[in-house]
């Protein structure tokens, strides 16, 4: 799969390694780089976007580390692409038809929206974000 130039792509690129603190102690990690082609990864990125509590527990996560089964029929033929997101911590996941970077990115914000409103935070608790760069 070759990637359309995609402006958000090289703005996703340019977060790898950068934590976002939110307001209510929770944070999000985002770590993002290219890799080479594989069927596995078709798009040649690797990337791990994720959502914390204030104490460190991973609440939800966008990642393609790793291959998950997909729900349903045992006759459903499982997908070689390891994209794949987690709607909890304890969640094994659930395969992710990844399209584009921009697309990532919305689907990850809405999720996170989604985590926060289901802890009663507001939904505009992002908009406090302090950014670590914790590439060094």
């Amino acid at each position: 799969m070759h990637l359309p130039e995609d402006h958000t792509l090289e703005f996703l690129l340019a977060f790898d390694g950068r934590i976002h603190c939110l307001e209510q102690g929770h944070w999000l990690k985002f770590e993002i780089g290219r890799t080479a082609p594989t069927p596995e990864r078709p798009h040649g990125l690797r990337y791990s976007f994720t959502l914390h509590d204030r104490t460190g527990r991973r609440l939800l996560g966008f990642d393609n580390a790793h291959r998950v089964a997909p729900k349903g029929s045992r006759f459903h033929r499982p997908d070689t692409a390891h994209d794949h997101w987690h709607r909890t911590g304890d969640d094994e996941g659930r395969p992710y038809r990844f399209t584009t970077a921009e697309q990532l990115l919305v689907d990850f914000e809405a999720a996170v929206q989604r985590c926060l409103a289901e802890r009663g935070l507001d939904s505009d608790t992002t908009g406090g974000i302090a950014v670590t760069d914790r590439r060094s």
